[in-house]
């Protein structure tokens, strides 16, 4: 799965929780789109280690950015759905 779709499932998730569908989301659900998060954090940070062109490790370092702020939004939404 991208870090385009995963980010589209934590937005939807968060979305959902704002409305007050939270218990429509489960925990588990969030936890798979958490740890596919975190491999696709690992698999750019080897991509970036082997990149020759500053061009490329750039545009691999904003991914991986990226990919950080939706882990950090899942772990806080997994915390929200759980407490």
């Amino acid at each position: 799965m991208g870090l385009k779709k995963l980010a589209t499932k934590v937005a939807d998730y968060k979305e959902r929780l704002e409305s007050g569908k939270a218990h429509k989301i489960k925990p588990a659900h969030v936890e798979v789109v958490l740890q596919k998060l975190r491999s696709k954090e690992v698999a750019l940070q080897t991509e970036i280690s082997k990149a020759k062109s500053t061009d490329r490790k750039a545009r691999l370092e904003d991914k991986l950015q990226v990919a950080r702020t939706h882990i950090e939004r899942a772990e806080w939404l997994l915390k929200e759905l759980s407490g």
